[in-house]
């Protein structure tokens, strides 16, 4: 108990002599851990692991490719159903 009691006397402290300093490092504290508490972080992720960066560029398929679809509307690669299921 005695952490809280010097960091409140810290704060109140900081608060009386340098308000605006105070505020400024709050909010520089709040934004450097809003983005490991979001939830939306989990599904940007998630969505851009699914997404590729480099979009393919369309090749003729001579049978030996396995991993290139023999049309570019075919379904291959990974899904989105998990955004269907928000």
């Amino acid at each position: 108990m005695a952490v809280f009691s010097r960091v409140g006397a810290f704060l109140k402290n900081a608060w009386n002599k340098e308000p605006v300093v105070t505020v400024s490092v709050g909010i520089g504290i709040l934004a450097f851990v809003c983005p490991f508490i979001s939830p939306y972080t989990k599904y940007a992720a998630m969505y851009n692991k699914a997404v590729p960066y480099s979009y393919p560029v369309p090749v003729r398929d001579d049978g030996n490719m396995p991993d290139i679809p023999s049309h570019p509307c075919d379904k291959v690669g990974p899904n989105l159903d998990w955004l269907k299921n928000l």
